[in-house]
């Protein structure tokens, strides 16, 4: 008797969706832009301390912040660089916006890190030689330091006003993710523009109660993006809302 074997079926690969990738990449990324956060203490100390450039010790703790802050510069670049195809659909103008802001935010911490990187520099290379000059190097210390505050004031705070109204104005309209969330970018970011302009005419420090409060709506819009998107996604009726009318085009 002769037995005959069935073969075992093919293994049915089911595809990613191609857009799940992406809402997964973009909320990873957003994500990441607040691996910094904890580093705000340690800049904070070398704000305060006039004497920084002229201490001693270990410098460590400011590397690693200012590694943290490269990350946010490349993982918020990230961000508009992955949801451009996908703002694009609903708004070309708004998507290009919020790349734009994205890479100048992403420029202007760049250029912060250099100062602060400069000022480290300046504490182990020059401040400990025979020849320093104490006066000079607290000039060039205060100097770094007002160019770090100034860099943070453009970049990580008032460039978020623009993202979340480029951004958000996508999100409400296109529907993707449930509009309670662009809804507070949009609320938070008049909100932190008229924060930062009393920051810059001096009517109160950056790191104020007041300059917290206004920042706050801002940090739950984009964190509460990010977990969105990596446990649920875009909403695929949205998408497929999109796509009909980008194929109509």
């Amino acid at each position: 008797m002769t037995t005959t074997t069935t073969p075992p079926a093919p293994r049915t690969i089911v595809p990613t969706d191609p857009m799940r990738r992406t809402s997964l990449a973009a909320g990873v990324l957003y994500l990441l832009t607040f691996v910094s956060v904890p580093t705000l203490a340690v800049y904070q100390g070398v704000r305060e301390e006039s004497d920084f450039v002229l201490g001693a010790g270990s410098d460590a703790g400011v590397l690693w912040a200012a590694l943290s802050e490269v990350v946010v510069a490349l993982a918020g670049i990230g961000t508009a660089v992955v949801l451009f195809r996908v703002a694009r659909r609903q708004s070309e103008t708004a998507a290009l916006g919020f790349v734009a802001s994205r890479v100048v935010e992403g420029a202007l911490i760049i250029v912060g890190v250099v100062s602060v990187l400069t000022l480290v520099t300046l504490r182990q290379d020059v401040a400990g030689t025979a020849d320093a000059d104490p006066a000079s190097l607290l000039t060039a210390g205060h100097a770094l330091s007002a160019t770090y505050d100034w860099t943070f004031l453009l970049s990580q705070s008032l460039m978020p006003v623009f993202n979340a109204l480029c951004l958000g104005t996508v999100l409400y309209r296109s529907g993707l993710v449930p509009r309670i969330l662009p809804t507070i970018g949009l609320i938070g970011a008049p909100l932190l523009l008229a924060s930062d302009l009393a920051i810059f005419f001096d009517l109160y420090d950056r790191t104020s109660p007041a300059s917290l409060v206004g920042a706050l709506p801002i940090a739950v819009w984009e964190f509460s993006l990010g977990v969105y998107l990596v446990v649920k996604g875009f909403k695929p009726a949205a998408v497929a809302a999109l796509q009909a009318r980008q194929d109509q085009r």
